[in-house]
């Protein structure tokens, strides 16, 4: 599970920059791949988004962070 979370982060990232860049000056890294309606630029933003999708859905059970905010909070009441 461990191989899956990086290569889910890695494309995190990947889209994330893709973002910065599109947004500051206009340029999309899928123009290297032939444009948005190419294959590969397909490819690469459908796994994007799954990696996403993968990493809401199991981003709680391993956050360090979020591991220590949840017992934080429940350490507060006492």
């Amino acid at each position: 599970m461990k191989i899956v979370h990086i290569v889910a982060f890695t494309l995190l990232v990947i889209g994330g920059l893709n973002w910065l860049l599109f947004g500051a000056f206009g340029w999309d890294i899928s123009a290297w791949f032939g444009g948005m309606d190419a294959l590969v630029s397909k490819t690469i933003y459908i796994l994007v988004g799954l990696s996403a999708i993968f990493e809401v859905l199991t981003h709680k059970g391993r956050c360090r962070e979020c591991g220590m905010a949840k017992g934080m909070q429940s350490g507060m009441g006492n």
